[in-house]
């Protein structure tokens, strides 16, 4: 297999796998494709899917851009449970039987949290107190005060119900830095039975949206000059 002598410049959108982590998807196609300079713009959650923009080469200048832009996520929630990361990879804590409940009761509580909120970070998350990831103090079972952070929630809807039969299914559309299993959890807290993010995936990031990804798996497949050709150039992305 033949590589370029020069870094590509541009964006590449991944449809990521879930159960890698999004370095791991950086390290795959930086080892894979031999490129010095690889980075990602918005960290997905190793469970969840969708769509993740990688940068390469001088795309890397893109970062901020690209981890402000809005977000669209698609996703199902637990009732009657939650966890200590508030999705269904963490230690269940709280397991309570959902007696009457009904679609209208949920998209209710969804109506409060739309628009301008305060979300308290979950512990199991990558914030940084003193250099230390949140996360980190939370496997040790340390607890932190956490600043509330304002988000914007544009759109929070259910888009199917068949509870108990399955995981209700919603649709978000907010911007970054919202934390889609706190919205998850508080929901939860606000029915009184308890809930956690059971899936998750990113539909649209920006003005980039899932349908013009391609699978992790495929892209790796691809031969150097094969990949480049699906990525995004440089000066397209930057305009």
């Amino acid at each position: 297999m033949s590589f370029p002598k020069n870094d590509f410049d541009g964006l590449l959108l991944v449809d990521k796998p879930s159960g890698v982590t999004s370095h791991d998807v950086v390290a795959k196609i930086r080892r894979t494709f031999r490129v010095e300079r690889v980075g990602h713009g918005g960290t997905l959650d190793p469970a969840a899917t969708g769509l993740l923009i990688i940068m390469l080469g001088r795309g890397t200048k893109l970062s901020d851009r690209l981890m402000g832009g809005d977000k669209t996520y698609a996703g199902t929630m637990r009732l009657g449970v939650t966890t200590d990361s508030q999705d269904l990879d963490g230690e269940v804590l709280t397991q309570t039987p959902v007696a009457s409940l009904d679609a209208c009761h949920v998209e209710a509580e969804m109506q409060k949290l739309s628009g301008d909120i305060y979300q308290i970070p979950p512990m199991v998350s990558a914030i940084k107190r003193n250099g230390v990831p949140l996360y980190k103090l939370a496997r040790k079972g340390q607890e932190v005060e956490r600043e509330p952070r304002l988000v914007h929630i544009y759109k929070f809807a259910l888009t199917a119900w068949d509870f108990p039969a399955q995981d209700p299914a919603f649709v978000v559309e907010c911007t970054k830095g919202t934390y889609v299993r706190t919205l998850v959890h508080d929901i939860g807290q606000a029915l009184g039975c308890g809930a956690a993010l059971a899936s998750l995936r990113r539909l649209a990031s920006g003005k980039y949206s899932l349908n013009d990804a391609a699978p992790l798996d495929e892209l790796l497949q691809l031969a150097p000059d094969a990949l480049f050709a699906r990525a995004i150039p440089f000066n397209q992305a930057a305009v």
